[in-house]
Parts: C-alpha cells; sequence; structure tokens
C-alpha cells in the first residue's frame, strides 16, 4: 500500500500507469482491470483498510486514504490469462529485463531482491510453506492465480479461484508442487 502510495503522488493517472506498465511487461494492449474484482475487494478488504489507516497514522502514507485504497483494489483486480500474467514476470526471470524488447526495467541486483520478497512474503503467511513445497519466488492474487519464477530460466502461471484460510490458491499450488516435483526444477 506505501507503494500504491508513492505511486498517487508520482502519475496524475496512477491507475492508468499501473496499467500501461503492466502492458509494457506482457506485451498485451489488452490487459484491464475487473471492475467487479475491485469493488467486492473494496466491499470486503477490511483488513486493507485497516491498514491503510494504520499506516497513515504513523505518517507512511502521504494520500487521502480512500484514494490508496481504490487504487491499490484496483491493481489487485487487473483482469489476465496465465499466459498475459507469466509473460509479465518474465524480467524477474531475466535478471530485471523484458525479453520481448530486451528493455532493462531493473538491475540484476533489484531483480535478485525482488524475488526475495516473493520468496519471502508472496504468499502472506504460508510463504515459508510455499518456498518449502514449491521452492520458487511467486506471488499470489485473491483471483486465484498464481506467478512464480525460476530467475534465469522461467516464470509460469496458474489460477484456480479456490482459495485457502491465507488466501492462495488450493489447486494452484499444488500444480507448482507438483511441476517443481516432477520436472526437478526449483530454485532449490
Amino acid at each position: 500500500m506505501v507503494i500504491t502510495d508513492v505511486l498517487i503522488s508520482n502519475f496524475d493517472h496512477p491507475k492508468a500507469a499501473i496499467l500501461d506498465f503492466v502492458r509494457q511487461l506482457s506485451g498485451i494492449d489488452d490487459v484491464y482491470y475487473d471492475y467487479d474484482i475491485a469493488r467486492s475487494e473494496r466491499e470486503t478488504g477490511f483488513v486493507n483498510a485497516a491498514l491503510v489507516n494504520y499506516l497513515k497514522s504513523l505518517g507512511n502514507i502521504e494520500n487521502n486514504v480512500e484514494t490508496v485504497l481504490d487504487v491499490y483494489c484496483h491493481q489487485c483486480a487487473i483482469k489476465m490469462s496465465c499466459r498475459e500474467l507469466a509473460r509479465s514476470f518474465l524480467f524477474l526471470a531475466n535478471h530485471g529485463i523484458i525479453p520481448s524488447g530486451n528493455t532493462r526495467i531493473l538491475t540484476t541486483s533489484q531483480a535478485k531482491r525482488l524475488n526475495a520478497i516473493m520468496l519471502t512474503c508472496g504468499f502472506y503467511d504460508q510463504a515459508g510453506e510455499f518456498a518449502f513445497r514449491v521452492g520458487m519466488p511467486g506471488k499470489s492474487g485473491v483471483g486465484g492465480g498464481i506467478v512464480a519464477v525460476i530467475p534465469g530460466e522461467l516464470a509460469i502461471a496458474v489460477w484456480s479461484p479456490e482459495l485457502n484460510e491465507h488466501g492462495n490458491s488450493l489447486a494452484g499450488i499444488k500444480a507448482l508442487e507438483l511441476f517443481t516435483t516432477k520436472t526437478g526444477r526449483s530454485i532449490f
């Protein structure tokens, strides 16, 4: 949410800027917000509302709380196929370079750090279990999507809507666990 706040401070139209960036990463112009998901996320995101208010009380949020929540909920509701999602994370598998245009958007060190953050935080309270079972940096989403990477090799995305108690896709985690087990490919 702090990053969302930074985006609001730096872009006149942050929701459009986010979509433009995701379109650049995926190489797909047909990426949009799912407004029903954004609305649902806003109507049921009580923890997010509490967190952004807490961050605001600590001086870590500069913008209006409602604006931050609106942009954040839209950011969580980007509508993509698994292929598009995987393509949008290839820059993390490619050490910060978007392969389709050979455009560097992060340094190698920054890509390494972002992968480490995903490995340790990308699955909420289940991050350690995901690292143990799957062995890949990744990020889950409220719609049941999961994307994961093996630096220097690949990005993979899966989707299944049933979420577990941690907010992560049940079948998605199992599919990725089977992928790494059967192929022997992981970061470990």
